[in-house]
């Protein structure tokens, strides 16, 4: 007299708890690394709107006065602390067309990191 039995045995049953565990702790870890790097993807972006932000003053100063680019306020400057960073921006004394640089330097869990930001601002 067989009996056929259906259903899984105790070792079936470990090695499947065995590779879920082992995916469970995969995605975990994934996990912490995609919200570290949407933390420092949303501090990246914060320090680009603050170069670009000073870009714009930079370029509205340029073009406010006749003949462009004699207002005071378009010169090299800095250090400045904004949202907790740092700029500063290089703005070349003379030329017809200037390149504008804009750095930032902020601090992320990995170190200090320093974003820079370049445009040519025309002066004729």
């Amino acid at each position: 007299m067989t009996s056929s039995r259906s259903g899984f045995t105790l070792v079936e049953v470990m090695i499947a708890l065995v590779i879920l565990s082992v995916g469970v702790i995969a995605l975990v870890g994934s996990s912490s690394l995609v919200t570290r790097m949407i933390g420092q993807g949303k501090r990246t972006g914060a320090a680009v709107q603050v170069a670009a932000s000073r870009l714009e003053t930079l370029r509205a100063s340029s073009r406010s006065t006749a003949p462009p680019c004699l207002d005071p306020a378009f010169a090299s400057g800095g250090p400045v602390t904004t949202r907790g960073m740092t700029e500063s921006w290089v703005v070349p004394p003379a030329g017809t067309s200037r390149t504008v640089l804009a750095i930032v330097t902020y601090a992320r869990a990995d170190g200090t990191v320093t974003d820079t930001l370049l445009t040519v601002v025309r002066c004729f």
